[in-house]
């Protein structure tokens, strides 16, 4: 097999922490932690419990930690209320009514940072995956990418790491890229007219999250994620959002935004080029994160939050 490479300049980028993902004072806490990239999406694995969890499998959770914890966005801060619910090391499982409840953005986020901690270049990706039981719908989801010296970037899932509650036709650490599209890619399948803009998204019981406006939406977090802005997911900017004031309300695209996104779409799916990435956030203004967002949170409702 070929080894592939990675060029120094962005491999020391996706192996140093950000903001988001620094353990800071904590970073104690992960001594004598597994290498292995699987071995560490199962200690992610059994330190969170999702959101969802609670009604999908019966597990217990207390509201306020369902409206408070997935509000956190600093992997530092996490580390404390893990810690703080159970002192033992990272890598014992906690009880289920010990554990995080976040969403996968944060299984992702301590994945990315346990892997950035142990050498492993690694961030964020947001997109859409079909492989959560409903036929033709793609969720919208983040994982992990990660850098292998073998087979390039590979995508993994650590939400997904324990197959007892995922039983899946593939390997957590090497999620096809068919059944996890990047939001580049879905938006480009949705110009190209081969999927249905409504298929993707998040179908929430108070009304359905879906197309174009929801897609774009992704391009900007997993544009921002791959320059190591790794927000919430419900935190929004730029045109084309809840925080534009000139684009109405709906699923659709004002066709002028729709050729922005082209070219994030372009820029954010396939072969990622590190330098255009990198330049595309930092010349675009509507892209790129500001020091303030607005968080539309499922459960405290719309704030404006500076972030770090």
């Amino acid at each position: 097999m070929t080894a592939h490479r990675i060029a120094p300049a962005e491999a020391a980028f996706y192996t140093a922490q950000s903001v988001f993902s620094d353990p800071g004072e904590l970073v104690g806490w992960y001594a004598d932690l597994p290498r292995d990239v699987g071995e560490l999406a199962r200690v992610v694995r059994e330190v969170m419990v999702h959101r969802v969890e609670g009604g999908q499998f019966g597990v217990p959770i207390a509201e306020d930690r369902m409206r408070d914890d997935a509000e956190t966005r600093y992997v530092d801060d996490i580390l404390r209320l893990v810690v703080s619910r159970d002192g033992a090391p990272l890598r014992k499982g906690r009880d289920l009514a010990d554990r995080f409840v976040g969403i996968c953005r944060d299984f992702t986020l301590l994945h990315v940072s346990l892997l950035r901690h142990v050498g492993i270049p690694a961030r964020l990706r947001s997109g859409f995956a079909d492989y959560f039981g409903t036929d033709g719908f793609h969720f919208d989801h983040v994982v992990t990418e990660y850098w292998d010296d073998e087979r390039g970037w590979l995508l993994a899932d650590a939400q997904i790491a324990d197959p007892a509650w995922y039983p899946m036709p593939f390997e957590a650490t090497d999620v096809p890229r068919d059944r996890f599209l990047v939001a580049g890619e879905a938006w480009r399948q949705i110009r190209a007219g081969t999927v249905d803009p409504l298929s993707f998204g998040l179908p929430l019981p108070q009304g359905p999250m879906v197309g174009e406006r929801f897609v774009a939406g992704d391009i900007r977090l997993d544009l921002a994620a791959l320059n190591k802005v790794e927000t919430l997911l419900w935190d929004v900017w730029g045109p084309g959002s809840e925080a534009d004031p000139e684009c109405a309300a709906g699923t659709g695209l004002p066709a002028g935004l729709r050729d922005l996104y082209d070219i994030a779409a372009r820029v954010t799916s396939g072969e990622v080029s590190f330098a255009e990435v990198r330049a595309l956030f930092a010349d675009h203004d509507g892209l790129r994160t500001p020091a303030t967002v607005l968080s539309l949170a499922p459960f405290n409702g719309p704030s404006r939050v500076t972030l770090r």
